[in-house]
């Protein structure tokens, strides 16, 4: 993903030994992950299996159905073997068993013998078909790649649409790509990730973001694909994995192919108060499905950023990448899925704040080579002053020029003022245009002194990151987590909402969806990535 000249020459031991601890402290995560099943991993399942829709009072079908079978028989079988057993026993297909299931007219046991045995086998076949889906998005995608190409290099060029009416967000999308815009973002209305629900169809109405919803997919990657044809270049499609639902929303992307999914294993946890154990559990399933569908997730370590300050907690920013790199790719990803994050948001008053906004770029991009790393503008220190905003911006885009960042977020400078027009996004576009003309290759001459300031500032934060990775081995990555070592904010593991949707697997758990994503799936021939 980058060449040499974009790498600084860190110490190989230690950058071995930051992974040692990263998998070491992630490994009890993954266990306890694989040890528990939430109530969304469950619905995840009926979605692959192909039920939609939502009743009068707009809750879905998968909600109703799966509240039911808990009801009768708990969660921690899963929702296979009850629901395949009943469908059989009543003749019902998905959708008749749920609109039933919510009036009270049928009730869920646990099959054995041959009803258990037939109950599995009709229920892969279901999660089968489903993932025969996600596949099929996959392969449709590359022939898409194929047929209008797409941006020449890198770094993509990323940008927000978030009107809350996706009949709005749809033509500024097409607008921004015809401008130059290489991925359309559009940002989730604010709180979805608090429901423990999926709306159903097209949205008009939305809080500082647009709802994720399967039919709001549909809606702007046909418009997407529209504007791609006319182009010549195919334009990516990103919106948000994560929340309390984070497995269904990673299952409706695949099933509508979208491109890119912001999916970070800590966003929630942090920022959202939910409950680690339900994130982790849910990450990696929604992980497993991005891995199937190809997918390339987009990391939220920015975040930590607006609420810590980004040079003293540099170094927490490098282990969660780290954390997220082990992670995803214990979950099926390969690096040119990962959108590890990181940002421009160190004071710009602080002396020498450019040369250190370098450090920990290139910092970033020579651990992780080829990661498409997504490089995030100033917000936290922009003051209303559009003037100075733009420089900002601009001094953002020259450091993305200068170390060779894969997925550059546009920055606005109305950011903190008002929800951009398309005017400043015409301008902030601009500005990446130039810059990028003027200086895309700099990289080429840019070398930083083996023992200057900016690769000694590099080193320093690696060593505190394995200083760090060492306490979260001792600790625990649940109990670092709980003392607020990330974004100053403190979590404990049985705090934050959502600890009661999540279940031990009993023994005689499936999930046959869970089953078939474990067994991975190698990149189809061929595939553009």
């Amino acid at each position: 993903m980058s060449s040499p000249m974009h790498q600084l020459k860190l110490p190989a031991q230690t950058v071995r030994k930051a992974r040692r601890l990263a998998a070491r402290a992630g490994e009890p995560i993954v266990e306890l992950a694989r040890a528990h099943t939430t109530v969304s991993v469950e619905r995840a399942l009926l979605r692959l299996a192909g039920l939609q829709g939502a009743d009068e009072e707009g809750t879905p079908w998968v909600n109703r159905l799966l509240d039911a079978v808990r009801g009768d028989v708990g969660l921690e079988h899963g929702a296979a073997l009850p629901v395949w057993h009943a469908m059989s026993s009543t003749g019902l297909d998905l959708l008749g068993l749920a609109q039933k299931a919510a009036s009270g007219d049928v009730r869920f046991d646990l099959p054995t013998g041959r009803a258990a045995v037939a109950a599995r086998s009709r229920s892969r076949a279901s999660a089968k078909a489903g993932l025969a889906r996600v596949d099929a998005n996959r392969r449709l995608r590359t022939k898409l790649i194929k047929r209008w190409g797409e941006a020449p290099g890198r770094p993509w060029i990323y940008l927000i649409v978030a009107t809350g009416d996706i009949f709005e967000d749809i033509p500024q999308a097409q607008a921004a790509a015809r401008s130059g815009a290489d991925v359309i973002a559009v940002i989730r209305s604010t709180g979805q990730s608090l429901l423990d629900f999926v709306p159903e169809g097209a949205t008009r109405e939305g809080f500082a973001g647009t709802y994720a919803t399967s039919e709001n997919f549909r809606l702007m990657r046909a418009a997407l694909d529209e504007t791609s044809a006319q182009l010549g270049r195919y334009v990516r499609l990103t919106n948000y994995a994560s929340g309390l639902c984070m497995p269904e929303i990673a299952t409706l992307a695949g099933l509508e192919r979208l491109d890119m999914m912001l999916n970070d294993s800590m966003y929630g946890i942090l920022f959202r108060d939910i409950n680690p154990i339900r994130t982790f559990v849910d990450q990696r399933f929604s992980r497993q499905i991005h891995a199937r569908a190809g997918i390339i997730i987009n990391t939220g370590e920015d975040n930590y950023l607006t609420t810590a300050d980004a040079v003293e907690a540099a170094h927490t920013v490098t282990v969660s990448q780290l954390m997220n790199e082990y992670f995803a790719k214990e979950a099926g990803l390969e690096d040119w899925q990962l959108g590890l994050g990181h940002a421009f948001e160190i004071n710009p008053d602080l002396p020498d704040s450019f040369r250190l906004e370098l450090a920990h770029a290139l910092l970033a991009r020579s651990l992780f080579p080829d990661a498409p790393l997504k490089w995030m503008p100033p917000t936290r220190h922009m003051t209303g002053d559009i003037f100075r905003g733009y420089l900002l911006d601009a001094f953002f885009n020259l450091v993305g020029a200068l170390t060779g960042q894969g997925i550059l977020l546009v920055g606005m400078m109305t950011e903190a003022v008002v929800t951009p027009w398309l005017s400043d996004r015409d301008l902030a576009l601009a500005n990446v245009r130039y810059v990028m003309n003027a200086a895309g290759n700099l990289g080429e001459d840019f070398h930083p002194a083996p023992d200057g300031f900016i690769a000694t500032r590099a080193r320093q934060v690696l060593a505190e990151s394995v200083d760090l990775l060492e306490r979260i081995c001792d600790d625990g990555m649940l109990n670092a987590i709980a003392d607020g070592t990330f974004g100053l904010m403190r979590r404990p593991a049985d705090g934050g909402r959502g600890l009661d949707g999540v279940a031990a697997k009993a023994d005689d758990y499936f999930n046959p969806a869970a089953e078939l994503l474990e067994a991975g799936l190698a990149a189809p021939s061929g595939e553009v990535h």
